[in-house]
């Protein structure tokens, strides 16, 4: 072989070495752009949101209140009685509609339910169905209808109350009656008035009552105590949830929550009343022996000794549970039909 021949071949080779060479380097900078890229795409792990620390305290009467109480003379030191004109107690109703009807007398000082166009607030009576939250009734000279009222027992408890809906709380303001219902509504749709606002949904009412009976029978049996706590009634608030009472006894101690309720927003939510009635029972700090529990949110127990509303400040936005129990000197639970152990959900706008 030529020397030329030799050097033409050299030349050749190397010239494939020098492109391998360049096709290998190629081939390893892909590999590391796609790693780097696959590190560089990876998501961020984003954290968590910290949940909002609620730390509700006991606050004064909004000044907002405390004008409207300058604005309003003497009413709030009236002595307002109540009475069911209809349906009186025991009665037996057939339909589903039910008429109800207020007498209003005492020392009213001005008092008189109303609603003013302008603000929508007023002097107003809270007028409940069984253990479900109350419907306000602003004009005693308008009719009060219960339309598709289900067969069988309920109860109706009425009181006056302010326009910022703070009880009027003097003997003789609160008034309860027990009817029966013949032949009533379907229970697959809600208990409203004749305005359409709900009063009631009928929906869960059988399972609900067997869950009230549960809890009655509870007190004679450890057991069936156990069972009926891990089968408690839902809670109820604005989407009216079925209630968790029965049937109640008039002679015995009695709490009727009242508020809060619904939905609170702007200077509303900035503190929030709680308020109840009390028959047959007093709290210690009145010369008794009953107290009133109540929680937010499944959180501490807090204990009211006084028959008084209390305002709430600190409360973050969202849905709220607030629950209300009255309990004796020993701190148990006083049962009264479930009457005694209410749940409302309430909504904070901020």
């Amino acid at each position: 072989m030529s020397l030329r021949t030799r050097m033409s071949l050299l030349s050749l080779a190397a010239l494939m070495l020098a492109v391998a060479s360049s096709l290998a380097g190629c081939a390893s900078g892909g590999n590391a752009n796609t790693n780097t890229a696959v590190t560089n795409t990876a998501p961020t792990p984003v954290a968590s949101p910290s949940p909002v620390v609620q730390n509700l305290t006991a606050t004064e009467r909004p000044q907002k209140i405390k004008e409207m109480m300058t604005g309003r003379g003497e009413q709030d030191q009236a002595k307002p009685l109540l009475q069911f004109v209809s349906p009186r107690e025991g009665a037996s109703v057939t339909g589903s509609t039910v008429a109800v009807k207020l007498n209003l007398t005492g020392d009213l000082k001005g008092y008189k339910p109303m609603k003013d166009p302008a603000t929508g607030m007023g002097n107003h009576i809270h007028v409940i169905l069984d253990n479900q939250p109350y419907e306000a009734y602003y004009d005693l000279s308008q009719p009060f209808e219960l339309r598709n009222v289900t067969e069988g027992k309920h109860t109706l408890r009425a009181f006056p109350s302010r326009p910022w809906h703070e009880s009027y709380k003097n003997d003789g303001a609160f008034q309860m009656v027990t009817f029966t219902v013949k032949g009533g509504g379907d229970a697959s749709k809600p208990t409203t008035t004749a305005g359409g606002q709900v009063m009631s949904d009928n929906k869960n009412m059988a399972a609900n009552k067997n869950a009230n009976m549960a809890n009655t029978n509870s007190h004679a049996n450890a057991n069936a105590s156990a069972n009926a706590n891990a089968n408690a009634a839902p809670r109820e608030g604005k989407d009216m949830a079925a209630s968790s009472a029965g049937e109640v006894d008039a002679k015995k101690p009695l709490l009727t929550y009242s508020r809060p309720k619904g939905e609170y927003k702007g200077e509303d939510a900035n503190a929030i009343m709680i308020d109840f009635w009390l028959k047959n029972a007093k709290l210690v700090g009145d010369g008794g022996e009953y107290r009133v529990r109540y929680s937010v949110d499944g959180g501490e127990e807090k204990i009211l000794e006084k028959w008084e509303p209390i305002w709430l400040t600190g409360w973050s936005a969202g849905k709220h549970t607030v629950e209300m129990e009255l309990i004796d000197k020993d701190g148990n639970k006083v049962e009264n039909g479930g009457y005694n152990s209410t749940s409302r959900d309430i909504t904070v706008v901020k």
